[in-house]
């Protein structure tokens, strides 16, 4: 495990992009009037990455960056602790309350638990969960008072890449695979799937999903959310089956597809997840058809900026089409190839999702 304490640094953050948390089941806060520089609060924000680590490019890099841009904006410094392991979890948080953090968040739903865990133990210490409710006893409500969880409807945004991956195929088949099987993961799966089995409902399309099961409610997973050999396995065999468009939804293990798309040597799109891909690694922007994106940076910031103010709400935020806490990112060099046409049944599906007139299944669905 490694530990950073450090102050605030904004000019080396990646600037925000167009997703904005605007509102959602809570309320956004307002900015704050203190700007970084000024006398420092006795606030200090502190968080914990998943094994992924923070310079996954995806969502504990883009939680990282909105905790730093949070404390510039409080004038306060920062603890960072990156797990190397699930086994760290517990010792990683621990040891930041040992150290007087305010606010503790926890990135991923892997962390669940041990969040839980801690919040219990610490009911004076404010947690902000990215990924997860924190429901362990599965009754529809956080399970400590004192944990705020920031979560996604994906499977919103993930519909529309589906309908839009189902129209720029020209194999009739296109792919996904995750890391591991769990609710934030599959989400993006589960809508991918049924944006293309729209498609083919609406323009009498036989587009194949390959690696996931909507009725099993499972598909292909590499294990892990690690770039190594078995995810560059698991994207060959969706290769293997003529796939167009590979979707892969765990942190890096985009990297370990990105290569095994450039050694297939055919035409072969790749949509990334969390970040938009295109931006925090051009290395693959040239495949990118694009990403599905969620507003982790903002909605971290948001959340700390509030809780520095002592402002802290444990009402949750969920993002949606709505409240732009997800969308679709720009198809960057993809931008010519996608039709007008294709474009504006996007932006006219994204609207009846939004009017509920297309209602996309989630396990969030219910919540908003």
């Amino acid at each position: 495990m490694t530990f950073t304490f450090k102050k605030a640094a904004f000019g080396g953050l990646a600037t925000l992009g167009a997703v904005a948390l605007l509102a959602g089941c809570a309320s956004a806060p307002e900015e704050s009037d203190e700007a970084g520089g000024g006398e420092a609060l006795d606030y200090l924000p502190c968080m914990v990455s998943d094994a992924g680590g923070f310079d996954d490019k995806s969502f504990n890099q883009l939680g990282l960056e909105g905790m730093q841009r949070a404390a510039e904006e409080l004038g306060t410094e920062y603890i960072e602790v990156e797990s190397a392991a699930e086994t760290d979890y517990p010792s990683n948080l621990q040891n930041l309350v040992d150290q007087g953090c305010n606010t503790i968040v926890t990135v991923g739903f892997l962390l669940a638990p041990a969040a839980l865990e801690s919040a219990t133990a610490n009911p004076d210490v404010e947690y902000v969960s990215i990924d997860d409710t924190v429901d362990q006893d599965f009754d529809g409500t956080t399970d400590a008072e004192n944990i705020k969880p920031i979560i996604f409807d994906t499977a919103q945004a993930a519909f529309l890449a589906g309908y839009l991956s189902a129209g720029m195929s020209e194999t009739g088949a296109v792919g996904t695979f995750g890391g591991i099987n769990i609710p934030t993961v599959s989400i993006f799966m589960d809508g991918f799937a049924q944006g293309v089995e729209y498609h083919n409902e609406q323009k009498g399309t036989d587009v194949q999903v390959i690696g996931w099961d909507r009725a099993a409610q499972d598909g292909s997973f590499t294990g892990g959310f690690e770039a190594n050999d078995t995810a560059r396995q698991v994207a060959q065999g969706l290769i293997d089956q003529n796939v167009d468009v590979l979707l892969p939804v765990g942190g890096p293990i985009y990297q370990s597809a990105a290569a095994a798309i450039r050694d297939a040597g055919r035409d072969i799109a790749l949509i990334g997840v969390d970040a938009d891909v295109f931006e925090t690694d051009p290395s693959v922007g040239d495949l990118l058809l694009t990403s599905i994106r969620k507003g982790i940076d903002v909605g971290t910031y948001e959340a700390l900026v509030a809780a520095g103010n002592g402002e802290f709400s444990a009402e949750p935020f969920i993002g949606t089409l709505e409240n732009e806490g997800v969308g679709l990112a720009p198809f960057h060099d993809f931008e010519d190839a996608v039709s007008d046409e294709l474009k504006t049944e996007l932006e006219d599906l994204q609207q009846q999702i939004i009017d509920g007139d297309i209602v996309v299944e989630s396990y969030l669905a219910s919540q908003e």
